[in-house]
C-alpha cells in the first residue's frame, strides 16, 4: 500500500467508525449511571429504519436524525420504567427489544428497501482539511465525523469535570451513598438513560443517512452488540470507547483489504476478523488477565494503572434502589 492509499484506508475507518462512536459515548452514560441497555442492536437498527424513511419522506435529513434519536431514547425508557418502576430485569427486557426491534424494523421498511435517498454531505473544514495526512483524517469527513469527536470530548468533560457529572458517577457506583446526599437517583437513571438512548439512536440513523445509505433488512445488525463490547473494553471511558470503536473500523477495512489481496481465502473467515479481535481483547482486558500482569510491575505505578485501565464496571450497574 502506498502512502496516499494508507491515508485514505485510515480516513474511511474513522468515518465508518463515527456512528460506533456515537453509540458508545451514549451507552457509556447509561451504564455510568448504574443502567445496561441491552436492546442497542435493535434500537439501532429501528433508529436506521426510522431515520431513513423519515428523511426520504419528508426530504429533510435533520428530521431524519431526529426520528432515529427518538426511538432510540424511546426504547430506553422502557428499560429504564421497567426496570426502576416495574422491578424487572434490564437484561431481560433489552433482550427482548433487540428482538422485536430486528423484527420490527424489517417489517415497517420492507417498502423502502433500497430506494435512493437523502444523505449527509462532505464537508471539509478550509485551511485544516489541506493538512499533511491530519487533513483528510480528521477534517475532510463529514458532520457525523466532526460530531462523534466533539461528542467524546464533551462526554469526558461532562462526566469528569462537572458537578451532575458527580452525581451521575456517585449513582452508577454507590447509589444509597448518592441518594443520602440529596441526589434524586431515579431521576438521574431515567435522564441519562434517555440522553444515552438517544444518542444511540442517532447512531443509527448516522449509518443509514450518512455511512450505508438506504435501508435493508438487517441493515447494521450485530453492530449495537459491537458498541456494548467496546463499552466494556473501553473501561467505561468515552475516549477508550472511541479508539475502540476505532480499532473495530480499522479491522473492517483491513478485512476488506485482505479480501482482495487473497482472494483463495474464504471472505466468511476475513470477515470474521473484526468479532474474534474483539473478543481477544475483552479476554485480555478481563480483570483476572488484566490483574495478573498488572501484579509484576513496580508498585508505584500499579494503582494509577489500575485506574486508567478501569477494570471494573461501575459496582451498581443493574441494581435498583427505593426512593422514599
Amino acid at each position: 500500500m502506498n502512502d496516499l492509499y494508507i491515508v485514505s484506508f485510515f480516513a474511511s475507518a474513522i468515518l465508518n467508525s463515527s456512528p460506533l462512536i456515537i453509540a458508545v459515548c451514549g451507552e457509556t452514560l447509561t451504564e455510568r449511571a448504574g443502567v445496561v441497555n441491552l436492546s442497542l442492536d435493535g434500537s439501532m437498527l429501528m433508529a436506521a429504519m426510522s431515520g431513513f424513511i423519515v428523511a426520504y419522506e419528508m426530504d429533510n435529513i435533520w428530521l431524519g436524525f431526529f426520528a432515529g434519536a427518538a426511538v432510540g431514547a424511546f426504547f430506553a425508557l422502557i428499560i429504564a420504567f421497567g426496570s426502576i418502576r416495574l422491578k424487572q430485569s434490564q437484561f431481560a427486557i433489552g433482550f427482548v427489544l433487540t428482538l422485536l426491534g430486528a423484527d420490527l424494523s424489517a417489517f415497517l421498511g420492507q417498502n423502502h428497501t433500497r430506494l435512493p435517498g437523502p444523505s449527509v454531505a462532505h464537508l471539509s473544514i478550509p485551511y485544516l482539511a489541506d493538512l499533511p495526512i491530519l487533513g483528510p483524517l480528521f477534517f475532510d469527513q463529514n458532520i457525523i465525523v466532526y460530531f462523534s469527536f466533539v461528542l467524546v470530548a464533551v462526554t469526558w468533560w461532562w462526566l469528569n469535570r462537572t458537578q451532575p457529572g458527580l452525581h451521575l458517577r456517585s449513582v452508577g457506583e454507590r447509589p444509597e451513598a448518592a441518594f443520602a446526599r440529596g441526589v434524586k437517583v431515579n431521576l438521574v437513571r431515567y435522564l441519562y438513560s434517555i440522553v444515552g438512548g438517544a444518542l444511540v439512536g442517532l447512531a443509527g440513523a448516522s449509518y443509514s443517512l450518512g455511512i450505508k445509505i438506504g435501508w435493508s433488512d438487517n441493515h447494521i445488525l450485530g453492530l449495537g452488540w459491537i458498541a456494548l463490547a467496546i463499552v466494556i473494553f473501553g473501561g467505561w471511558s468515552p475516549v477508550r470507547g472511541a479508539f475502540g470503536a476505532i480499532l473495530f473500523g480499522v479491522t473492517k477495512g483491513l478485512a476488506t483489504y485482505l479480501q482482495g489481496t487473497f482472494p483463495g481465502v474464504s471472505i466468511q473467515a476475513l470477515n470474521s476478523l473484526p468479532w474474534i479481535l474483539m473478543i481477544m481483547v475483552l479476554i485480555l482486558v478481563s480483570g483476572d488477565f488484566t490483574e495478573r500482569l498488572i501484579a509484576y510491575m513496580p508498585q508505584s505505578v500499579q494503582d494509577p494503572l489500575r485506574r486508567q485501565l478501569r477494570l471494573a464496571p461501575p459496582l451498581a450497574l443493574g441494581a435498583t434502589l427505593d426512593e422514599e
